[in-house]
Protein backbone atom coordinates (compact mmCIF):
# COMPACT_ATOMS: atom_id res chain seq x y z
CA UNK A 1 0.00 0.00 0.00
CA UNK A 2 3.07 2.56 1.07
CA UNK A 3 4.28 2.21 -2.74
CA UNK A 4 1.32 2.93 -4.06
CA UNK A 5 0.64 5.81 -2.28
CA UNK A 6 4.29 7.53 -2.69
CA UNK A 7 3.54 7.48 -6.38
CA UNK A 8 -0.02 9.47 -6.53
CA UNK A 9 1.82 12.61 -7.02
CA UNK A 10 -0.43 15.15 -9.28
CA UNK A 11 -2.49 16.99 -8.46
CA UNK A 12 -1.87 16.49 -4.73
CA UNK A 13 0.53 14.18 -3.06
CA UNK A 14 -2.11 12.26 -0.53
CA UNK A 15 -5.63 11.30 -0.91
CA UNK A 16 -8.43 12.65 1.02
CA UNK A 17 -9.59 8.81 2.24
CA UNK A 18 -8.64 5.20 1.46
CA UNK A 19 -10.77 2.64 1.05
CA UNK A 20 -9.62 -1.04 1.03
CA UNK A 21 -10.65 -4.52 2.06
CA UNK A 22 -9.63 -6.81 4.68
CA UNK A 23 -6.33 -7.59 3.03
CA UNK A 24 -5.30 -4.23 3.57
CA UNK A 25 -5.91 -4.33 7.84
CA UNK A 26 -2.49 -4.28 9.23
CA UNK A 27 -1.72 -1.92 12.14
CA UNK A 28 1.34 -1.41 9.47
CA UNK A 29 -0.97 0.13 7.14
CA UNK A 30 -3.38 1.87 9.66
CA UNK A 31 -0.27 3.70 11.25
CA UNK A 32 1.04 4.65 8.09
CA UNK A 33 -2.16 6.07 6.51
CA UNK A 34 -2.55 8.22 10.29
CA UNK A 35 1.22 9.19 10.29
CA UNK A 36 0.12 10.95 6.57
CA UNK A 37 -3.31 12.64 7.94
CA UNK A 38 -5.23 10.07 5.35
CA UNK A 39 -8.64 8.95 6.28
CA UNK A 40 -9.09 5.23 5.83
CA UNK A 41 -12.39 2.37 5.55
CA UNK A 42 -10.58 -0.71 6.06
CA UNK A 43 -12.72 -3.02 8.01
CA UNK A 44 -11.08 -5.12 10.64
CA UNK A 45 -10.57 -9.03 9.92
CA UNK A 46 -12.90 -11.33 12.60
CA UNK A 47 -9.93 -12.93 14.08
CA UNK A 48 -8.69 -9.01 15.17
CA UNK A 49 -11.92 -8.50 16.09
CA UNK A 50 -12.41 -11.07 18.47
CA UNK A 51 -8.58 -11.27 19.77
CA UNK A 52 -9.37 -7.53 20.75
CA UNK A 53 -12.54 -8.88 22.72
CA UNK A 54 -10.56 -11.27 24.57
CA UNK A 55 -7.92 -9.58 26.06
CA UNK A 56 -10.80 -7.12 27.55
CA UNK A 57 -9.33 -3.46 28.19
CA UNK A 58 -5.84 -4.60 27.25
CA UNK A 59 -7.25 -4.95 23.56
CA UNK A 60 -7.19 -1.16 22.65
CA UNK A 61 -9.59 0.63 20.91
CA UNK A 62 -12.28 -0.58 18.08
CA UNK A 63 -11.11 0.43 14.37
CA UNK A 64 -12.84 3.20 12.66
CA UNK A 65 -15.18 1.91 9.84
CA UNK A 66 -17.50 3.94 8.46
CA UNK A 67 -20.09 1.44 5.99
CA UNK A 68 -21.74 4.07 3.99
CA UNK A 69 -18.09 4.99 2.67
CA UNK A 70 -17.11 0.98 2.66
CA UNK A 71 -20.64 0.85 0.27
CA UNK A 72 -18.37 2.85 -2.44
CA UNK A 73 -15.74 0.96 -2.53
CA UNK A 74 -18.06 -1.40 -5.13
CA UNK A 75 -17.54 1.44 -7.81
CA UNK A 76 -14.12 0.85 -8.07
CA UNK A 77 -14.10 -3.03 -7.97
CA UNK A 78 -16.66 -2.26 -10.93
CA UNK A 79 -14.66 -0.55 -12.71
CA UNK A 80 -11.54 -2.64 -12.36
CA UNK A 81 -13.37 -5.41 -13.61
CA UNK A 82 -14.57 -3.32 -16.81
CA UNK A 83 -10.78 -2.29 -17.41
CA UNK A 84 -9.77 -6.71 -17.04
CA UNK A 85 -12.21 -7.59 -19.87
CA UNK A 86 -9.98 -6.22 -22.19
CA UNK A 87 -7.84 -8.90 -22.50
CA UNK A 88 -4.24 -6.47 -22.69
CA UNK A 89 -4.94 -4.81 -19.63
CA UNK A 90 -5.93 -8.23 -17.40
CA UNK A 91 -3.00 -10.18 -18.94
CA UNK A 92 -0.29 -7.44 -19.00
CA UNK A 93 1.97 -8.54 -22.06
CA UNK A 94 4.01 -5.01 -22.06
CA UNK A 95 6.93 -5.23 -19.73
CA UNK A 96 7.14 -1.24 -19.30
CA UNK A 97 4.97 0.23 -16.82
CA UNK A 98 4.23 3.60 -19.20
CA UNK A 99 3.23 1.15 -22.41
CA UNK A 100 0.84 -0.66 -19.86
CA UNK A 101 -0.64 2.88 -18.35
CA UNK A 102 -1.50 3.39 -22.34
CA UNK A 103 -3.35 0.59 -22.51
CA UNK A 104 -5.14 1.10 -19.06
CA UNK A 105 -5.94 4.69 -20.14
CA UNK A 106 -7.01 3.58 -23.83
CA UNK A 107 -9.15 0.78 -22.40
CA UNK A 108 -10.59 3.44 -19.55
CA UNK A 109 -11.44 5.63 -22.95
CA UNK A 110 -13.36 2.73 -24.68
CA UNK A 111 -15.27 2.30 -21.75
CA UNK A 112 -16.30 6.47 -21.31
CA UNK A 113 -17.25 6.24 -25.00
CA UNK A 114 -19.80 2.77 -24.84
CA UNK A 115 -21.22 4.45 -21.70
Amino acid sequence: MERVLELISVPRTRPDRVLADKAYTSRKNRRYLRRRGIRHTIPERLDQHRHRKNRGSRGGRPTGFDREHYKKRNTVERAINRLKGFRAVATRYEKRAYIYLGTVTLAALMIWLRT
